[in-house]
């Protein structure tokens, strides 16, 4: 599933929103609309993964996951082997308990990324740190629904 199509028409909605605007206004609706279309995929990404997430704890036998390949979001649809065993850990539960000594890592990042971490972050109301440790869980989560 392509994002681009989606992306472009929040780009597209908010030209026509300054069409009545000066040229200024045009402009500046224009910009915001090419800058927000990275955002609006990773949000539309983050929505799938929790689609996908939802239906492989619902459905039996099945593990469902959405990773982004360029400008596409692809599905990934894996059948249980037969004999495996139904005791999974629950992966909304897994890291709930974590607790102990934390541990500090430094991660190197392009700036734009760090950029829209940041964003991701205050978007949400925390800190980069606790945002990425968020993420963190989230992608040991789906580590845990894969196995």
């Amino acid at each position: 599933m392509n994002l681009d199509t989606y992306t472009a028409r929040l780009s597209d909605d908010l030209v026509a929103a300054a069409a009545l605007g000066d040229e200024q206004t045009k402009n500046v609706a224009a910009a915001l609309g090419v800058a927000a279309q990275n955002s609006a995929r990773l949000m539309l990404l983050a929505a799938l993964a929790d689609m996908a997430a939802e239906v492989s704890n619902q459905a039996d036998g099945i593990s469902v996951h959405v990773r982004l390949s360029g400008a596409d979001a692809v599905v990934d649809v894996v059948a249980a082997e037969p004999g495996m065993s139904d005791e999974r850990v629950d992966p909304r539960t897994a890291f709930d308990d974590a607790a102990g000594d934390i541990s500090r890592v430094t991660l190197r990042l392009a700036e734009q990324m760090k950029s829209r971490a940041e964003e991701a972050a205050q978007q949400n109301g925390m800190s980069l740190n606790s945002w990425m440790s968020k993420a963190m869980q989230g992608a040991l989560r789906d580590q845990l629904r894969k196995n």
